[in-house]
């Protein structure tokens, strides 16, 4: 919501040469523009002071040229405004930050959409730091005005993963978090705002663990995304190192037990390769790391760096002929240093094959 005020219009009566005063008493008949630059009525007496001379100076007398007419309102700015609604996938209240492009509201049009989902014990805030970039692009024509969805996911401490977890003990019990997005956001945005419901007017962007569910989202529903983009992914194979958030909240686990091994190798995406490449589909793909991500310390886990992972990750999709995919290694570490370079660069590769506002 837009809040305007105006202030009232105060207008001055008009002055005819029959108007123009003579010296004042006391006053000399004539200023230097020194005096008029020292006297006591500063900048106000300048402009007052050079109005009666032109005005009221010998010669012919001239009429004033009316002031230009305002320029047309533009429109309005782009916003991110938080919404809340009832989850009966999640149980109680989902929050929810979505960017609207400048125009959005007196457009008219539908717009394509892009799901942003964020890193492990961050929250849905974490992306409005990108709201001046994505102006930047859509105002120069790099980008089309776009939707933007940045749910929160707090279930498993923030490290839910963006899947369905099946662990259960009381303390920290997992949650249904890709059943709540898949089947119950989307629906929800696409009855709310004026989107393009189509697979080739969606994208998915994540960085870290949201990384993981852009991929893994990405890949199991070709139908409803054409393209991800997937940073410093947290998306280790075959399985994650002893040190990571994946082995810690539940995510991955069953019944009590906090991390099993298969339930991480079914839902991680070389498993995923094949069932996707069956559908041939096709989907943009921009894989981002830093050079200077964390590296594990234990030589036998050497793999499991991310900047490693990421290159495992393009090489293995690139081998699947309908995922058109770009790696870049930026210089940074694992923050936004590097993820807001490639969201840069990333955003103009996906929306390359996506349909624009229509």
């Amino acid at each position: 919501m837009k809040n305007t005020s105006t202030d009232p219009k105060v207008e001055a009566p008009a002055m005819s040469s029959l108007d123009c005063p003579g010296p004042w008493p006391g006053e000399p008949a004539a200023m230097s523009r020194r005096g008029l630059l020292r006297g006591a009525g500063g900048i106000g007496a300048v402009v007052l002071s050079g109005l009666s001379l032109s005005a009221c100076g010998g010669g012919d007398a001239q009429a004033a040229t009316p002031p230009p007419a305002p320029p047309p309102p533009g429109p309005s700015a782009s916003s991110i405004t938080e919404i809340s609604f009832a989850s009966a996938v999640l149980g109680g209240t989902r929050y929810v930050k979505v960017y609207l492009p400048a125009g959005y509201a007196g457009s008219g049009l539908r717009y394509p959409v892009v799901y942003m989902l964020h890193g492990r014990g961050d929250s849905l805030s974490a992306w409005g730091r990108n709201q001046a970039m994505f102006d930047e692009l859509i105002a120069a024509g790099t980008i089309p005005a776009f939707i933007g969805i940045m749910p929160d996911a707090p279930s498993s401490d923030r490290g839910g993963y963006y899947v369905d977890s099946a662990y259960s003990n009381a303390k920290l019990p997992g949650a249904k978090v890709e059943t709540g997005i898949i089947n119950e956001l989307l629906p929800y945005i696409d009855a709310n705002y004026r989107t393009i419901q189509h697979r080739e007017a969606r994208a998915l962007a994540g960085y870290s663990m949201g990384a993981y569910g852009a991929l893994r989202y990405a890949l199991v529903y070709p139908e409803l995304f054409s393209g991800s983009i997937v940073m410093s992914p947290a998306v280790y194979t075959p399985l994650p190192p002893a040190g990571s958030s994946t082995r810690e909240f539940g995510a991955f686990g069953s019944g009590d037990t906090l991390f099993v091994d298969e339930i991480y190798r079914s839902k991680t995406y070389p498993a995923l390769l094949p069932g996707f490449a069956a559908k041939n589909m096709a989907l943009q793909m921009f894989i981002a790391a830093g050079d200077d991500e964390y590296k594990e310390p234990n030589p036998a886990e050497a793999l499991n760096d991310i900047d490693m992972e990421a290159h495992l990750l393009f090489n293995r999709v690139s081998r699947i002929g309908s995922i058109k995919a770009q790696l870049r290694i930026v210089d940074g570490e694992h923050d936004w240093p590097i993820w807001q370079p490639a969201l840069r660069e990333g955003l103009p590769y996906i929306f390359k094959t996506m349909r624009k506002p229509e």
